[in-house]
């Protein structure tokens, strides 16, 4: 009979630790689950240097979501990039999208100006107006080489 005790605790407490590995991989892995509260948009760049799959999306300085699958085009020779919002995040079909460098190490993330003076956008649907990451080097490259004329005296 102790045995069997012995036997249950053990694996009782075996069941509670896979339970505490699995909701620590679902909370801290950022998987989404269906059902996650989020719908799809999609916006269309012409580059997206630097920008990955789990990328935040804000709007006004708040995260509104996360960057899904990035897939080329090859017709229109663009990068699709879905975005998982948050339920309740409203969208229209004037909104501009732009990916930006958050922070010092250059990570990515895209920046949602919503619009408003539209018509709101459906789950699936696409956002026309996109800006593509400014790249510093060629910034750097241009003003070093290029933008700087010399004056004769």
């Amino acid at each position: 009979m102790q045995k069997h005790t012995i036997e249950t605790t053990v694996g009782f407490f075996i069941f509670l630790g896979i339970l505490a590995l699995g909701y620590l991989t679902v909370k801290l892995g950022d998987i989404s689950l269906p059902g996650d509260g989020s719908y799809p948009l999609f916006a269309a760049f012409t580059s997206v240097t630097g920008l990955r799959e789990g990328s935040p999306v804000y709007i006004m300085g708040l995260e509104v979501g996360k960057t899904g699958k990035l897939t080329m085009d090859q017709e229109s020779q663009r990068v699709i990039v879905e975005l998982r919002m948050k339920k309740g995040i409203k969208v229209y079909d004037d909104a501009i999208a732009s990916i930006k460098t958050e922070g010092l190490i250059g990570d990515k993330s895209l920046i949602l100006d919503p619009g408003g003076g539209g018509d709101l956008l459906h789950p699936g649907e696409t956002i026309t107006e996109t800006h593509p990451p400014v790249e510093i080097a060629d910034i750097i490259s241009r003003y070093a080489f290029g933008s700087i004329q010399e004056e004769n005296p």
